[in-house]
């Protein structure tokens, strides 16, 4: 159902006398002297979510295993040839996001690069929380930057022409589940989506 657009109190003042020349009654030649309902003003923070304690210390606990995470990934990009799959694991990769980490890593490895540089953070919104499901998940929408990476081949230090000077700030729809590791120890955030949406 489409909802009506709010009226400010400076906008049903100026409609009433418009209201009273349409009027019937034998009142409506007379001003209306009744003050007006009082309309409640939204406060500038209206569309911004109010989290519950529960879901403060969620999100804190997603971001910081988000970065974690990210950070593990540049670590076995900057060299591939003594990477593996635990540490990724280790540090919150989880999911189709670590299979594609995964095959990232392998791709450098056989074309011999390695990237120099780090990956940065550069904003970080928080799109849903949802505690209630089998896996509580955090949703992120990030900003990275990747300006101060470079791919090189391992051999020469020469740059790849094709992905060196990446150099854009793109969008990632990030989820993060809180579920046990592999082997089915305590549980975490594990960060199992991480999706370009565009540039930010």
């Amino acid at each position: 159902m489409p909802r009506r657009p709010f009226l400010t109190a400076a906008a049903l003042l100026a409609a009433l006398p418009l209201a009273s020349c349409n009027n019937s009654s034998p009142e409506a030649g007379r001003p209306d002297t009744a003050p007006p309902s009082a309309s409640p003003t939204p406060s500038a923070t209206a569309s911004t979510p109010q989290w519950t304690p529960e879901q403060t210390k969620a999100i804190t606990e997603a971001k910081a295993r988000y970065a974690a995470a990210r950070a593990a990934v540049d670590k076995a990009l900057l060299d591939p040839r003594q990477s593996s799959r635990a540490p990724l694991e280790q540090a919150g990769n989880g999911g189709t996001w670590l299979i594609a980490v995964i095959d990232q890593v392998r791709f450098q490895r056989q074309q011999g690069w390695h990237r120099v540089g780090n990956l940065q953070i550069a904003k970080t919104t928080v799109a849903a929380v949802n505690l209630d499901l089998e896996q509580p998940e955090v949703k992120l929408t990030n900003c990275i930057d990747s300006s101060k990476t470079k791919t090189l081949v391992q051999s020469t230090g020469a740059p790849v022409p094709l992905v060196s000077g990446d150099g854009n700030r793109k969008t990632f729809n990030s989820r993060l589940v809180y579920a046990p590791n592999a082997k089915g120890g305590a549980k975490s955030w594990f960060l199992v989506e991480d999706q370009v949406a565009g540039p930010c």
